[in-house]
Order: C-alpha cells, then structure tokens, then sequence
C-alpha cells in the first residue's frame, strides 16, 4: 500500500472567474503559471505562487471548455462553444489563428509535442488535425469513427488517443495507419496515460476508472468510491504516478493506491470545493503541488505543508 498522499493544504485560491472554471493548466517545465479557462469566456493566466493574475485572454464568444499549453510556453490552444480552435501568443495576449471547421462546440484541444499539430476533439462527433505551419486553414486530417461527442485527447509523436460519449476510448496509430477501439461501455470524459505509455486511466460517467493495457485494452485496475455520473471530471496520476487522483461532483478529491487500487485516507476526503471539480492536474515537477478547478467559480492549488 503507499504511503503518498494528496497536497490538502490550499496554498491559493485563485479567483476572477465569473462562473463555473471548466479547464485549468499547469504551464510547461518548473515554471509556477497556470491557465484557467471558464464560463465566462475567458482564458486567464495566474502566478501560482503568489495566487495573483497575470493577464487575461478575451476573444471567446462561448465558454472555454479546453486548453492546451506548448512546450515552450510560448503559446497555448483553447477551444469551447465557438467551433473554432484559438492559437495564443501569450506574450502579446492576442490569437494568432482561429481554425474553424467544427460543426459543434471543441471539448478538447491537444497540441502535440513540438507544438506543430494541434488536435480537436468536437461534439460533432469528429477529431481534426491541424497543421500550424501550413499557410492553409483546412484540417490536414479528419477523423470520424466517433459516433458520438470526442471529450477527452492525447496527443504524442506516434498516437492519438480519443475518448468519446460513445463509451469508446480509440487509439490510432499514426505510423502504422492503425485504429484499435476499446469499448468502455459508458460515456469517456478523460484519458491520461502513464509516462511510458503502456498503460492509460479512463474516466467514464458511471463513477469507475479504469486502468487499461495500452497495447492490448484489458483492464488492469478499477478504481470507485468517488461519485461521476453527469460531468466531465478529470482523472489523473500523482507526481510519481503511483497514486490515481480525481476531483468528484460532490466537491471531493479522492485517491487510490495504483497498485491495489485501494482508496488512501481520509475516507471519505473533505470536501475541497462547494461544486463538482472540473479538472485535477499535479505539477509537471514539483511532486507536492496540484491544481483542482471547479463549477464553484474557482480554482484551488495544493501543497503539502512545508
């Protein structure tokens, strides 16, 4: 059984939002920002450390269901309501693309790992690929065995891993020209794999999530106790990935052991939010921070007591 447990101690309370907070996003590498994306429209960048807001990105017309951070740090992709991808300068705060295309409102964007594609996921039931280097607007590809919403996408230099309202989480391989689809059986609201890619959580509305085999789609782990039925909620791996973490609809962040997949203490968790948490994401490295946002209109980072 591990012995990691969650960062319970809020370190800020990020506020500005006007309305549920959707998505929110660690910058790349060490640095202490993070983006949130809301209801009201707006994408905003925050200092993590001091909790204070840095800028604000105001082009959405609809909410910002999704955003996606480059490598560099440079520019970041968000989506929602518009049916138009928008690629940011973050420097200059203005959109340097709008890809339209989408017949329905973007769940999801993902860049990919050198920022020069950057993949949508729509509730038309498609996922689009984008080339950002190309002078041309029009998707390089289009993929369309989705028969329902695509909420969740990964993104890596040989994959794309999409999760649908459909019950199927579909993995193509870009290399091989290959898809394997893995029926689920309720509606995908998130896949995030482990760092060596052999295996991928799924979270799905019937309050499980699942740990699948990446090269062969058995389920290895089934974690429960948390309550997901209605809305997207993100689960995720702790720091050293030996922890499975979410936010529930009932405001709470629970935690399994990775290995046995039983729940770690306190259980059941207090609550960390008066709403259903929208998004839980860890530090890319620092092993004692996360991120949850929230319907409540805000979004909280963790740290363990120093």
């Amino acid at each position: 059984m591990s012995t990691a447990s969650l960062p319970r101690h809020i370190h800020v309370e990020l506020q500005g939002h006007k309305g549920p907070v959707n998505v929110a996003r660690y910058a790349k590498g060490s640095a202490k920002y993070i983006l949130t994306g809301g209801q009201d429209r707006s994408v905003r960048l925050w200092n993590a450390s001091l909790g204070t807001e840095i800028k604000a990105f105001n082009a959405h017309g609809y909410e910002v269901l999704s955003i996606s951070v480059a490598h560099d740090n440079a520019k970041f992709a968000s989506s929602g309501g518009d049916r138009s991808v928008f690629i940011w300068d973050v420097a200059t705060g203005m959109t340097t693309r709008r890809l339209a295309g989408h017949m329905g409102k973007i769940h999801v964007v993902e860049f990919n790992e050198d920022a020069s594609v950057v993949a949508s996921g729509s509730f038309d039931s498609t996922v689009r690929l984008w080339d950002l280097r190309a002078q041309n607007r029009a998707p390089i590809q289009i993929l369309e065995e989705a028969r329902d919403a695509v909420q969740t996408l990964h993104v890596d230099s040989t994959t794309i891993i999409a999760g649908s309202v459909d019950g199927h989480v579909r993995t193509y391989d870009l290399r091989k020209g290959e898809l394997r689809s893995d029926y689920i059986g309720h509606p995908v609201t998130a896949v995030v794999p482990t760092q060596d890619s052999q295996t991928f959580l799924v979270t799905t509305l019937d309050s499980h999530i699942r740990l699948m085999d990446t090269t062969n789609g058995k389920m290895l782990n089934d974690f429960t106790g948390h309550s997901n039925s209605s809305y997207r909620c993100r689960a995720c791996f702790n720091h050293g990935e030996s922890t499975v973490v979410i936010g529930d609809e009932n405001g709470m962040v629970w935690a399994w052991d990775l290995l046995d997949a039983k729940l770690l203490q306190p259980n059941p968790p207090p609550k960390a939010h008066n709403k259903v948490i929208t998004w839980t994401e860890y530090h890319p490295s620092d092993a004692g921070e996360m991120i949850t946002s929230s319907a409540d209109g805000t979004c909280k980072v963790w740290r363990h007591p120093t």
